[in-house]
């Protein structure tokens, strides 16, 4: 057991040791995704927002959905949208990570382990973005910055080791089994659907509630929420959260477990 939590920390120190490499990388890893293209890494801005304006318009102009719990629905939704949009944009790049970076990978030393962690960074940038957007469209709908708005760290944070977790497991499986990729594509449609990003989990029948907060976003949008919209403090449901961070710690150990183990085979197989 001290071998095993010996050899974890040694991961951690080996990532610390790059955070530069890190930084440089997602900056060129952000540029290049938009190569190109005449617009640049504007269309990086560009798409979320189009898609958020366009449920937004079909949800409260189509269907008419009336504002949810008395703060209007454009709020409400892209407090849900815009942490879900982070989350799966880092988790489906961040899972090709070794995979589109086979050139690297095959570099004896190289850090085979900064690569996941460079597409969350390079996802990271435009959700701050987004972040900014959250805070405007509240000011135009007159709310005003409010001490609870400082937890979206907090949940940011969390979302960023959620996703790293994950990430370092699908992206050293994919290298051996490529289907991971389409299987993580479309578990992530899924959780869209599955998790209370346009609809309130309070319609959902108290015996399958349980079910829904088994999905780990769930925490993380009702968080968004807490903050921005309910004002709750997240140690006020300290039981999800208990939850939450066991789920987390659980993915992050075995990811970067699976990670550690296959790692010496990754240039073999590219």
């Amino acid at each position: 057991m001290f071998k095993q939590l010996k050899i974890f920390i040694g991961f951690i120190i080996e990532v610390f040791r790059g955070r530069k490499l890190i930084i440089d990388l997602s900056k060129k890893d952000f540029e290049m995704r938009y190569l190109g293209s005449y617009l640049g890494i504007i269309w990086a801005f560009i798409q979320p927002t189009i898609n958020i304006l366009i449920l937004w318009f079909v949800f409260q102009v189509g269907f008419k959905s009336a504002p949810v719990e008395k703060f209007p629905f454009i709020l409400w939704l892209i407090c849900g949208m815009i942490p879900w949009n982070f989350f799966s944009d880092s988790l489906n790049s961040a899972t090709y990570a070794i995979t589109d970076n086979s050139y690297l990978v095959k570099k004896v030393v190289f850090r085979v382990t900064v690569l996941p962690i460079v597409k969350i960074i390079s996802s990271l940038f435009v959700h701050i973005f987004f972040i900014g957007f959250i805070f405007i469209m509240f000011s135009i709908y007159g709310y005003e910055v409010s001490i609870y708005n400082i937890q979206v760290l907090y949940y940011l944070i969390a979302t960023i080791f959620l996703v790293l977790g994950l990430s370092w497991l699908t992206s050293s499986i994919v290298v051996f089994f490529k289907d991971m990729g389409q299987l993580v594509s479309m578990l992530l449609q899924f959780g869209f659907w599955l998790t209370p990003i346009m609809w309130s989990y309070k319609i959902i029948p108290e015996r399958y509630l349980s079910f829904i907060k088994i999905n780990p976003m769930y925490y993380i949008i009702e968080g968004y929420r807490n903050t921005f919209i309910y004002h709750k403090w997240f140690w006020q449901d300290i039981k999800l959260t208990i939850y939450f961070w066991s789920v987390t710690i659980l993915f992050f150990i075995l990811g970067s477990t699976v990670f550690r183990k296959l790692k010496p085979h990754f240039a073999d197989v590219l």
